[in-house]
């Protein structure tokens, strides 16, 4: 008799169905399996058979032969499992036939015949209701993620058993989540470390709030303990909240890499260690899962200590941050990752870190500090649209008991911005003043005969490229939006135009 079920393997961050079919014949007692398993689901095979036993359901008499359909790519992860063992059940005569045109199966059994989560879920419901499904069985720790997707009814499962219940129509509990619901609540509690514990710094935090306003990228620089890192960790409490297209993708690339078991509800914010390997900072290895910059899609990506970083794993930020997206290739496969996120990085003047501060602390020769500079490369600085200097504090400054302006009150005009720039682009246009490109430029921060020529000068002293160039006229952008205004004036192309400071200069 032959045995069918549908299941789905992960592919990057996208899902594909699976149709396993399982054939029981003559011959001594064997399980084998053909389609281009990869060594999880083979290793499935043995998880099969002690659940299958656990359970009460011996293995057919014979040989049994898993097939998995198509059979042009390889199949990896755990989620075969379940979808396996109802099929060799439907095989053996022990369940009656199910309905795979209407039902997609995934789940990794224990050998107790418990049910793990697996890796993707949302991407697996979204592939079904792509291809025609209208119900899915998940475990019961993937229930809320798949029960995002609308148009899909979820099952949630503990165990084999309960699979084996719920095909034999037994009643069922289905899953429906409300995500603009998740979204509202998260959004009522949003917390976190706010920018009022910050002590003076008024220029860095200028800054940060234009980053938040217009989505753009950001490097401090400044001597150790002046307060880089503590600024950077209060840029996501000033971003706006997530929108739910946006909180869908997100969570699509943490569920891919086994991070989220449900919404995720707030803008992300990754900060990997400055030894980091270019697979992890970029996505790869054996399964092609997504790295740091996608982990980061739609949120801040954090490089402290940026000059430490390994130079190829910074080169590779390049193209994902024109592109807002990554292709990792592999010998048989690859997979595209989105990657639109914010680059914050911080660094010191020096090796020392002391370069420019009073006291004659540093002992670095210019030479030494060039060097130091200059392993941020000349292109990558190019993509940084604010450079702010991170004095340290005065004692006066430490001493004083007055605080700055809360992330909610900074997050109130940083909203109000980006409200500007939804309603000037519309929605098939950009998402933030970042995203802009040259015809963007030209419709929506087209510039005077006064402005132009403040920026012109100021090119020519600078020797700015044309990447920075744009770039100016971006920052000016969010700058007349956080003032309310239409027209970009002088006042906000000479606020753009100092944030590329004498570092940028002499990289470059």
């Amino acid at each position: 008799m032959l045995g069918r079920a549908a299941g789905a393997v992960l592919l990057g961050i996208e899902a594909r169905l699976v149709e396993v079919e399982v054939d029981v014949g003559g011959g001594l007692p064997a399980v084998s399996a053909v389609g281009l398993p990869g060594s999880t689901v083979r290793e499935g095979i043995d998880r099969v058979r002690a659940a299958l036993r656990h359970a009460g359901f011996p293995l057919p008499p014979g040989r049994i032969l898993v097939s998995l359909a198509p059979a042009e790519f390889r199949k990896q992860g755990s989620s075969l499992d379940l979808p396996i063992a109802l099929a060799v059940l439907v095989a053996g005569g022990q369940l009656t036939p199910l309905r795979p045109e209407g039902l997609v199966v995934a789940g990794e059994l224990a050998l107790d015949g418990t049910l793990r989560p697996v890796r993707g879920a949302l991407a697996m419901a979204m592939e079904a209701r792509r291809c025609g499904r209208r119900r899915m069985l998940v475990p019961a720790a993937n229930a809320e993620e798949a029960a995002l997707v609308e148009g899909i009814e979820v099952v949630a499962v503990s165990s084999l058993a309960d699979a084996i219940a719920a095909t034999r129509g037994q009643p069922v509990t289905v899953r429906h989540v409300d995500g603009r619901a998740l979204l509202s609540r998260a959004a009522d509690g949003l917390a976190g470390a706010d920018l009022a514990e910050v002590r003076g710094q008024a220029h860095a935090r200028r800054a940060l709030e234009i980053a938040a306003a217009g989505g753009h990228n950001l490097l401090l620089m400044g001597p150790p303990g002046a307060g880089k890192t503590m600024l950077a960790r209060r840029l996501p409490g000033i971003l706006p909240p997530l929108a739910l297209e946006e909180a869908l993708d997100v969570t699509l690339v943490w569920s891919a890499a086994g991070l989220a078991r449900g919404l995720v509800t707030r803008r992300p914010f990754r900060a990997p260690h400055h030894g980091v390997s270019l697979a992890g900072l970029t996505g790869g290895g054996p399964r092609l899962k997504p790295g740091e910059v996608s982990l980061a899609h739609q949120g801040v990506l954090y490089l402290d200590e940026l000059a430490e970083f390994r130079r190829d794993a910074l080169e590779a930020l390049r193209q994902p941050l024109e592109d807002g997206e990554i292709t990792v290739v592999r010998v048989h496969e690859s997979a595209t990752f989105p990657a639109r996120f914010a680059l914050v990085g911080s660094m010191n003047p020096c090796r020392c870190g002391w370069a420019g501060t009073p006291f004659g602390r540093c002992r670095c020769t210019p030479n030494e500090v060039k060097q130091y500079r200059s392993k941020i490369s000349g292109p990558l600085l190019d993509r940084f649209d604010l450079i702010v200097e991170v004095p340290p504090l005065t004692l006066d400054e430490l001493a004083a008991r007055a605080r700055g302006e809360s992330s909610a009150e900074v997050r109130r005009r940083v909203v109000a911005a980006r409200q500007r720039q939804r309603e000037r682009f519309g929605a098939a246009g950009p998402s933030c003043n970042a995203r802009m490109d040259r015809d963007d430029l030209e419709r929506h921060a087209s510039l005077d005969p006064g402005p132009r020529r403040l920026l012109l000068a100021a090119a020519r002293r600078l020797g700015l490229s044309a990447r920075a160039f744009d770039r100016i006229r971006r920052v000016a952008r969010t700058i007349a939006d956080l003032d309310g205004a239409e027209a970009i004036g002088e006042a906000h192309i000479a606020e753009a135009v100092q944030y590329r400071s004498s570092l940028d200069h002499e990289t470059a």
